[in-house]
Protein backbone atom coordinates (compact mmCIF):
# COMPACT_ATOMS: atom_id res chain seq x y z
CA UNK A 1 0.00 0.00 0.00
CA UNK A 2 1.31 3.37 -0.79
CA UNK A 3 1.93 6.05 1.71
CA UNK A 4 -0.86 8.54 2.37
CA UNK A 5 0.49 12.58 1.77
CA UNK A 6 0.85 13.06 5.19
CA UNK A 7 3.14 9.67 5.97
CA UNK A 8 5.07 10.98 2.81
CA UNK A 9 5.03 14.25 4.55
CA UNK A 10 6.27 13.39 7.66
CA UNK A 11 9.10 10.60 6.06
CA UNK A 12 10.35 13.79 4.12
CA UNK A 13 10.50 15.52 8.03
CA UNK A 14 12.23 13.05 9.22
CA UNK A 15 14.33 13.02 6.34
CA UNK A 16 15.24 16.62 7.08
CA UNK A 17 16.06 16.34 10.55
CA UNK A 18 18.26 13.57 10.34
CA UNK A 19 20.10 15.19 7.21
CA UNK A 20 19.93 18.75 9.11
CA UNK A 21 21.74 16.42 12.25
CA UNK A 22 24.16 15.07 10.27
CA UNK A 23 25.23 18.26 8.63
CA UNK A 24 25.15 20.33 12.10
CA UNK A 25 26.59 17.53 14.15
CA UNK A 26 29.25 16.42 11.10
CA UNK A 27 31.15 19.89 11.56
CA UNK A 28 31.75 18.89 15.71
CA UNK A 29 32.44 15.39 14.81
CA UNK A 30 35.35 16.77 12.40
CA UNK A 31 36.30 19.08 14.70
CA UNK A 32 36.62 16.04 17.85
CA UNK A 33 38.51 14.36 15.28
CA UNK A 34 41.32 16.26 14.76
CA UNK A 35 41.84 17.66 18.12
CA UNK A 36 45.49 16.24 18.25
CA UNK A 37 46.19 16.27 14.62
CA UNK A 38 45.37 20.18 14.22
CA UNK A 39 45.73 21.36 18.10
CA UNK A 40 49.48 20.81 18.78
CA UNK A 41 49.40 22.02 22.47
CA UNK A 42 46.68 22.99 25.20
CA UNK A 43 46.37 26.42 24.07
CA UNK A 44 45.18 25.28 20.85
CA UNK A 45 43.35 22.07 21.79
CA UNK A 46 41.41 24.45 24.34
CA UNK A 47 40.78 26.46 21.31
CA UNK A 48 39.34 23.91 19.34
CA UNK A 49 37.02 23.07 21.88
CA UNK A 50 35.69 26.59 22.17
CA UNK A 51 35.35 26.39 18.51
CA UNK A 52 32.43 24.43 18.87
CA UNK A 53 32.15 24.55 22.81
CA UNK A 54 28.41 27.18 22.46
CA UNK A 55 26.88 24.45 19.35
CA UNK A 56 27.71 20.75 19.71
CA UNK A 57 24.89 20.31 22.32
CA UNK A 58 22.37 22.42 20.82
CA UNK A 59 23.12 20.26 17.22
CA UNK A 60 22.72 17.17 18.92
CA UNK A 61 18.91 18.27 19.55
CA UNK A 62 18.48 17.54 15.86
CA UNK A 63 19.03 13.62 16.59
CA UNK A 64 16.69 14.18 19.76
CA UNK A 65 13.83 15.29 17.72
CA UNK A 66 14.62 13.47 14.94
CA UNK A 67 14.27 9.99 16.80
CA UNK A 68 11.45 11.37 18.75
CA UNK A 69 9.88 12.62 15.44
CA UNK A 70 10.48 8.57 14.39
CA UNK A 71 8.80 7.44 17.39
CA UNK A 72 5.95 9.64 16.90
CA UNK A 73 5.09 8.97 13.24
CA UNK A 74 6.09 5.95 12.43
CA UNK A 75 6.34 4.01 15.35
CA UNK A 76 6.20 0.42 13.89
CA UNK A 77 10.22 1.77 11.91
CA UNK A 78 10.96 3.21 15.36
CA UNK A 79 10.46 -0.23 17.03
CA UNK A 80 12.06 -2.58 14.38
CA UNK A 81 15.02 -0.32 13.98
CA UNK A 82 16.31 0.12 17.51
CA UNK A 83 15.08 -3.18 18.56
CA UNK A 84 17.20 -4.76 15.45
CA UNK A 85 20.09 -2.59 15.81
CA UNK A 86 20.01 -1.75 19.44
CA UNK A 87 23.59 -3.38 19.89
CA UNK A 88 25.20 -0.57 17.57
CA UNK A 89 22.70 2.08 18.83
CA UNK A 90 24.08 1.66 21.92
CA UNK A 91 27.73 1.99 21.00
CA UNK A 92 26.65 5.17 19.22
CA UNK A 93 25.09 5.99 22.63
CA UNK A 94 27.91 5.43 24.96
CA UNK A 95 30.30 7.01 22.56
CA UNK A 96 28.24 10.31 22.24
CA UNK A 97 28.11 10.05 26.26
CA UNK A 98 31.69 9.92 26.59
CA UNK A 99 32.62 12.98 24.09
CA UNK A 100 29.89 14.90 26.30
CA UNK A 101 31.71 14.20 29.48
CA UNK A 102 34.95 14.86 27.94
CA UNK A 103 34.08 18.56 26.97
CA UNK A 104 33.35 19.69 30.71
CA UNK A 105 35.90 17.15 31.95
CA UNK A 106 38.80 18.27 29.88
CA UNK A 107 40.09 21.41 32.13
CA UNK A 108 39.36 20.19 35.66
CA UNK A 109 42.79 19.08 36.72
CA UNK A 110 45.36 20.56 35.70
CA UNK A 111 47.72 17.41 34.85
CA UNK A 112 48.97 16.30 31.19
CA UNK A 113 47.62 12.60 32.08
CA UNK A 114 43.89 14.16 32.89
CA UNK A 115 43.66 16.00 29.80
CA UNK A 116 45.06 13.18 27.36
CA UNK A 117 42.76 11.00 28.69
CA UNK A 118 39.83 13.38 27.77
CA UNK A 119 41.31 14.21 24.57
CA UNK A 120 41.11 10.92 23.49
CA UNK A 121 37.94 10.27 25.16
CA UNK A 122 36.70 13.00 22.94
CA UNK A 123 38.58 12.07 19.45
CA UNK A 124 37.27 8.37 19.94
CA UNK A 125 33.85 9.83 21.17
CA UNK A 126 33.57 11.56 17.72
CA UNK A 127 35.32 8.83 15.42
CA UNK A 128 32.52 6.07 16.75
CA UNK A 129 29.16 7.98 15.93
CA UNK A 130 30.89 9.30 12.73
CA UNK A 131 31.44 5.77 11.72
CA UNK A 132 28.36 3.98 12.34
CA UNK A 133 26.34 6.53 11.63
CA UNK A 134 27.14 6.01 7.93
CA UNK A 135 26.88 1.71 8.30
CA UNK A 136 23.54 2.60 10.28
CA UNK A 137 21.73 4.29 7.14
CA UNK A 138 23.66 2.19 4.67
CA UNK A 139 22.10 -0.77 6.76
CA UNK A 140 18.54 0.39 6.71
CA UNK A 141 19.32 0.94 2.97
CA UNK A 142 20.30 -2.24 2.17
CA UNK A 143 17.82 -3.74 4.23
CA UNK A 144 18.04 -6.06 7.17
CA UNK A 145 17.00 -10.04 8.14
CA UNK A 146 13.62 -9.48 9.07
CA UNK A 147 10.81 -11.77 9.94
CA UNK A 148 7.27 -11.35 9.54
CA UNK A 149 6.91 -9.85 12.75
CA UNK A 150 9.37 -7.21 11.44
CA UNK A 151 11.64 -8.27 14.01
CA UNK A 152 15.62 -8.42 13.06
CA UNK A 153 16.87 -12.74 12.79
CA UNK A 154 20.35 -11.37 12.47
CA UNK A 155 23.13 -10.27 14.86
CA UNK A 156 25.47 -7.67 15.17
CA UNK A 157 27.94 -8.68 13.10
CA UNK A 158 25.52 -9.28 10.34
CA UNK A 159 25.81 -5.31 10.36
CA UNK A 160 29.11 -5.32 9.54
CA UNK A 161 29.28 -5.74 5.57
CA UNK A 162 31.96 -4.52 2.74
CA UNK A 163 29.00 -2.01 1.69
CA UNK A 164 27.93 -1.06 5.26
CA UNK A 165 31.66 -0.63 6.04
CA UNK A 166 32.07 1.34 3.29
CA UNK A 167 29.02 3.41 4.02
CA UNK A 168 30.65 4.49 7.58
CA UNK A 169 33.94 5.56 5.55
CA UNK A 170 31.83 8.09 3.48
CA UNK A 171 30.38 9.09 6.79
CA UNK A 172 33.54 9.86 8.76
CA UNK A 173 35.26 11.33 5.49
CA UNK A 174 32.56 13.47 4.81
CA UNK A 175 32.66 14.87 8.59
CA UNK A 176 36.64 14.41 8.78
CA UNK A 177 36.57 16.95 5.85
CA UNK A 178 33.47 19.37 7.35
CA UNK A 179 35.31 19.48 10.33
CA UNK A 180 38.14 20.88 8.86
CA UNK A 181 36.98 23.42 6.57
CA UNK A 182 35.08 24.50 10.08
CA UNK A 183 37.94 24.97 11.30
CA UNK A 184 39.41 27.29 8.66
CA UNK A 185 36.40 29.59 9.35
CA UNK A 186 36.70 29.65 12.85
CA UNK A 187 40.89 29.76 13.44
CA UNK A 188 42.36 32.99 12.85
CA UNK A 189 44.45 32.89 10.58
CA UNK A 190 46.66 35.72 11.63
CA UNK A 191 46.43 34.98 15.59
CA UNK A 192 46.47 31.67 14.69
CA UNK A 193 48.13 30.63 11.94
CA UNK A 194 49.70 27.22 12.43
CA UNK A 195 46.70 25.55 13.75
CA UNK A 196 44.71 27.50 10.90
CA UNK A 197 47.52 26.09 8.25
CA UNK A 198 47.04 22.30 9.75
CA UNK A 199 43.15 22.45 9.23
CA UNK A 200 43.53 23.57 5.89
CA UNK A 201 46.00 21.06 4.55
CA UNK A 202 43.82 18.45 6.36
CA UNK A 203 40.60 19.28 4.27
CA UNK A 204 42.57 19.44 0.89
CA UNK A 205 43.95 15.79 1.71
CA UNK A 206 40.94 14.58 3.00
CA UNK A 207 38.75 16.00 -0.13
CA UNK A 208 39.68 13.29 -2.35
CA UNK A 209 39.62 10.06 0.04
CA UNK A 210 35.57 11.81 0.35
CA UNK A 211 35.36 11.74 -3.45
CA UNK A 212 36.54 8.65 -4.20
CA UNK A 213 34.39 7.08 -1.30
CA UNK A 214 31.32 9.03 -2.16
CA UNK A 215 31.33 8.10 -5.77
CA UNK A 216 32.32 4.29 -5.14
CA UNK A 217 29.21 3.84 -2.08
CA UNK A 218 26.87 5.50 -4.03
CA UNK A 219 27.29 3.91 -7.64
CA UNK A 220 27.26 0.73 -5.34
CA UNK A 221 23.98 1.56 -3.87
CA UNK A 222 22.29 2.66 -7.39
CA UNK A 223 23.83 -0.72 -9.02
CA UNK A 224 22.06 -3.12 -6.42
CA UNK A 225 18.70 -1.04 -6.87
CA UNK A 226 16.27 -3.01 -9.43
CA UNK A 227 15.76 -0.36 -11.51
CA UNK A 228 17.67 2.84 -11.01
CA UNK A 229 15.21 5.40 -9.86
CA UNK A 230 16.38 8.76 -11.82
CA UNK A 231 15.75 11.31 -8.76
CA UNK A 232 18.10 9.03 -6.23
CA UNK A 233 21.30 9.05 -9.12
CA UNK A 234 20.16 12.70 -9.93
CA UNK A 235 20.74 13.49 -5.69
CA UNK A 236 24.08 10.89 -5.71
CA UNK A 237 25.92 12.61 -8.70
CA UNK A 238 25.35 15.96 -7.13
CA UNK A 239 26.99 14.83 -4.02
CA UNK A 240 30.01 13.37 -5.96
CA UNK A 241 29.95 16.94 -7.89
CA UNK A 242 30.05 19.07 -4.64
CA UNK A 243 32.83 16.72 -2.75
CA UNK A 244 34.27 17.55 -6.08
CA UNK A 245 33.51 21.44 -6.06
CA UNK A 246 35.17 21.20 -2.44
CA UNK A 247 38.46 20.92 -3.84
CA UNK A 248 38.41 23.60 -5.70
CA UNK A 249 37.61 25.45 -3.97
CA UNK A 250 39.92 25.16 -1.23
CA UNK A 251 42.89 25.39 -3.64
CA UNK A 252 41.37 29.12 -4.06
CA UNK A 253 41.08 29.77 -0.45
CA UNK A 254 37.30 30.18 -0.57
CA UNK A 255 36.47 27.94 3.23
CA UNK A 256 33.14 30.21 3.59
CA UNK A 257 32.12 28.77 -0.08
CA UNK A 258 33.78 25.38 0.34
CA UNK A 259 31.81 25.06 3.89
CA UNK A 260 28.49 25.36 2.40
CA UNK A 261 29.47 23.06 -0.70
CA UNK A 262 30.63 20.26 2.45
CA UNK A 263 27.25 21.27 4.09
CA UNK A 264 25.57 20.52 0.27
CA UNK A 265 27.42 17.24 -0.09
CA UNK A 266 26.71 15.62 3.44
CA UNK A 267 22.83 16.20 2.76
CA UNK A 268 22.73 15.15 -0.74
CA UNK A 269 24.39 11.72 -0.03
CA UNK A 270 22.10 11.37 3.05
CA UNK A 271 19.31 12.44 0.51
CA UNK A 272 20.02 9.73 -2.09
CA UNK A 273 19.92 6.99 0.46
CA UNK A 274 16.57 7.92 2.11
CA UNK A 275 15.70 8.48 -1.76
CA UNK A 276 16.24 5.00 -2.40
CA UNK A 277 14.89 3.88 0.60
CA UNK A 278 11.15 5.43 -0.50
CA UNK A 279 8.44 4.02 -0.19
CA UNK A 280 9.79 1.35 2.49
CA UNK A 281 10.80 2.36 6.18
CA UNK A 282 13.06 -0.53 5.90
CA UNK A 283 13.52 -3.23 3.63
CA UNK A 284 14.25 -6.89 4.49
CA UNK A 285 16.81 -9.11 3.21
CA UNK A 286 14.97 -12.27 4.01
CA UNK A 287 12.05 -11.84 1.80
CA UNK A 288 10.28 -8.68 -0.16
CA UNK A 289 6.93 -10.04 1.55
CA UNK A 290 8.80 -8.74 5.24
CA UNK A 291 9.75 -5.52 4.06
CA UNK A 292 8.08 -2.95 6.65
CA UNK A 293 6.77 -0.07 4.49
CA UNK A 294 5.81 3.41 5.40
CA UNK A 295 2.23 2.83 5.67
CA UNK A 296 2.24 -0.15 7.68
CA UNK A 297 4.85 1.50 10.17
CA UNK A 298 2.64 4.68 10.36
CA UNK A 299 0.94 6.31 13.49
CA UNK A 300 -2.95 7.06 12.92
CA UNK A 301 -3.75 10.10 10.81
CA UNK A 302 -5.09 12.34 13.87
CA UNK A 303 -1.68 11.90 15.07
CA UNK A 304 -0.16 12.91 12.16
CA UNK A 305 -2.23 16.00 12.10
CA UNK A 306 -1.31 17.03 15.53
CA UNK A 307 2.40 16.73 14.95
CA UNK A 308 2.21 19.02 11.61
CA UNK A 309 0.29 21.47 13.81
CA UNK A 310 2.36 21.43 16.46
CA UNK A 311 5.87 21.26 13.83
CA UNK A 312 4.21 24.27 12.08
CA UNK A 313 4.15 26.13 15.18
CA UNK A 314 7.43 25.11 16.80
CA UNK A 315 9.71 24.56 14.32
CA UNK A 316 10.41 27.98 13.12
CA UNK A 317 11.35 29.01 16.59
CA UNK A 318 13.84 26.52 17.00
CA UNK A 319 15.98 27.33 13.35
CA UNK A 320 15.60 30.78 14.27
CA UNK A 321 17.03 30.27 17.78
CA UNK A 322 19.87 28.43 16.62
CA UNK A 323 20.47 30.40 13.75
CA UNK A 324 20.77 33.25 16.46
CA UNK A 325 23.19 31.30 18.21
CA UNK A 326 25.63 30.99 15.17
CA UNK A 327 25.52 34.49 14.30
CA UNK A 328 26.62 35.93 17.73
CA UNK A 329 28.87 33.35 18.24
CA UNK A 330 31.09 33.85 14.80
CA UNK A 331 33.87 35.83 16.19
CA UNK A 332 37.03 33.98 14.96
CA UNK A 333 39.32 32.73 17.73
CA UNK A 334 43.18 33.03 18.41
CA UNK A 335 45.23 30.88 20.17
CA UNK A 336 46.27 33.95 22.66
CA UNK A 337 42.91 34.26 23.85
CA UNK A 338 43.45 30.72 25.49
CA UNK A 339 46.55 30.45 26.93
CA UNK A 340 46.51 30.15 30.90
CA UNK A 341 43.98 31.72 31.44
CA UNK A 342 42.62 31.00 35.00
CA UNK A 343 39.71 33.58 35.34
CA UNK A 344 36.69 32.64 33.80
CA UNK A 345 35.92 36.28 33.39
CA UNK A 346 38.91 36.93 31.94
CA UNK A 347 38.05 34.40 29.21
CA UNK A 348 34.58 35.97 28.55
CA UNK A 349 36.43 39.33 28.06
CA UNK A 350 39.33 37.92 25.71
CA UNK A 351 36.42 36.03 23.47
CA UNK A 352 34.15 39.03 23.22
CA UNK A 353 36.12 41.77 23.09
CA UNK A 354 35.15 43.23 26.56
CA UNK A 355 37.10 44.30 29.72
CA UNK A 356 37.62 41.86 32.35
CA UNK A 357 34.78 41.73 34.92
CA UNK A 358 31.84 42.12 32.00
CA UNK A 359 30.12 39.99 30.35
CA UNK A 360 29.24 40.11 26.89
CA UNK A 361 27.41 38.56 23.88
CA UNK A 362 28.06 34.91 24.36
CA UNK A 363 29.52 34.80 27.65
CA UNK A 364 27.39 31.99 28.53
CA UNK A 365 29.30 29.84 25.34
CA UNK A 366 32.19 28.80 27.10
CA UNK A 367 32.99 27.42 30.09
CA UNK A 368 36.45 28.46 32.50
CA UNK A 369 39.05 25.19 31.44
CA UNK A 370 36.27 23.13 29.60
CA UNK A 371 34.57 23.52 26.51
CA UNK A 372 30.84 22.78 27.10
CA UNK A 373 27.89 24.51 25.52
CA UNK A 374 26.06 27.21 25.65
CA UNK A 375 22.58 25.56 26.42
Amino acid sequence: MDPTTLETIWFLLICILWIGYFVLEGFDFGVGLLLRAVGRDRAERRMLMHSIGPFWDGNEVWLLVAGGATFAAFPGWYASLFSGAYLALFVILVALIFRGVAFEFWGKHDTARWRGTWEWALILGSAVPALLWGVAWANIVRGLPLNAAHDMTGTFFDLLTPYTLLGGVVSLALFTLHGAIFLTLRLSDTDAPEAHARAEAIAKRVTPVALVAVVAFLGWTLAEQDGVEWFSALLAVGAAVLVGAVMALLSQGKFGLAFGVSAGAIALTFSALFADLFPNALPSTTSAANDLTLAAAASTPYTLKVMTVVAVLLVPVVLAYQAWTYWILRARLGKATFEEVRNPVDLVARMTGGTPGGGGPGAGGSLPGGAGGGS
